[in-house]
């Protein structure tokens, strides 16, 4: 197990985890701000509509009363407690409207009230001025209050986004640093991989020239069930001992051969000499086919003489090839440890 490199992922999801959580706090952050900044803008807009139908109401109450009214006098409840009759004074009281004694204007108060209705409608003009002075300087002091909260939300607002700002650029400082300090670890990992690598090669080339395969070992090919049993996957071919012992054994079956013949011959010519023709003749040919057995025995031995310098210069070209990918300091000490 790698402990290095799990150690480093553990702390690099570590510092992962912890730049996911400071952006998921600034974002609740900015939610939560902005979430106030709406309560108070909802809180001041019901505020304002609250303040305006207030003074709605109190501008119906105090200036527009039903008894201010033209014709309130036709919806007046108390009209019949309040009415008198046409005229007290110059006519009958008691005139009917058929007795045509008063027309519409013609009242006996007639400039009283006109004066006091001028007095009125001025009084009203004076009053809806005041009140839109009022309203206007209201309004002001609104924009006022209103530019001045803006102001103040915009300056927190620069602070808090440098304050995002100064918190990211430490974030990504940091970040930088790990990063530079885990390529330097990796770096340094991959050389010490490398030159182990390098060892590595080294010590199974050494094997491999030193081994039994490579040096052809004839003792790697007998059997564990005896030494006449021989591994024909690690036979290397006889050695010159066991060569030796087969062209004697062929020397003495060849001596056995000539002993036995001439003996055959000797019983043949005593037992039935009608027949020496024909034995001289089966003679010829036998040593016909022993001189054709020797030519083969001669032409096999070239032969395998040829293979064996061919299996030998084949080995000498292998050795070199195998050398040949090894650099030269590397093949030279190589060779003087084999050598040695």
């Amino acid at each position: 197990v790698d402990k290095d490199a799990l150690d480093a992922q553990v702390k690099e999801r570590k510092i992962r985890e912890a730049a996911e959580k400071a952006e998921h706090e600034r974002f609740a952050h900015d939610m939560k701000k902005n979430d106030r900044l709406m309560c108070l803008l909802e809180e001041r807009q019901k505020n304002e509509l609250k303040d305006l139908n207030r003074a709605l109401i109190e501008f119906h109450k105090n200036f527009q009363k039903p008894e201010t009214r033209r014709e309130f006098d036709l919806n007046d409840p108390q009209g019949l407690k309040k009415d008198r009759p046409a005229r007290v004074a110059d006519d009958d009281p008691r005139c009917t409207i058929s007795g045509m004694q008063k027309f519409v204007g013609e009242d006996l108060n007639y400039d009283q009230r006109m004066k006091f209705q001028k007095e009125q409608l001025r009084e009203w003009s004076l009053q809806q001025q005041q009140d839109w002075k009022n309203a206007l300087a209201d309004q002001k002091l609104a924009d006022d209050l209103y530019d001045k909260f803006r102001i103040e939300l915009d300056r927190k607002i620069m602070a808090e986004q440098r304050k995002d700002e100064e918190s990211r650029r430490a974030v990504c400082t940091a970040t930088k640093n790990f990063n530079r300090i885990q390529a330097a670890e990796l770096d340094h990992k991959n050389e010490l991989e490398k030159a182990q690598k390098i060892k590595d090669d080294m010590d199974e080339i050494t094997c491999l020239l030193q081994g039994d395969f490579l040096s052809e070992n004839p003792a790697q090919a007998i059997s564990p069930w005896g030494k006449h049993n021989v591994l024909a996957n690690r036979w290397k071919g006889m050695s010159k001992e066991q060569l030796m012992a087969i062209r004697e054994f062929q020397k003495e079956q060849a001596l056995d051969n000539r002993r036995a013949r001439e003996q055959e011959r000797q019983r043949d010519a005593e037992w039935d000499r009608q027949r020496l023709q024909a034995a001289r003749a089966q003679l010829l040919w036998e040593r016909h086919q022993q001189r054709q057995n020797q030519v083969q025995r001669r032409d096999l031995d070239a032969l395998n003489a040829e293979l064996s310098q061919e299996q030998k210069a084949k080995n000498i070209y292998l050795k070199e090839e195998e050398y040949s990918n090894i650099p030269t300091d590397e093949f030279y000490a190589q060779f003087n440890t084999t050598t040695r």
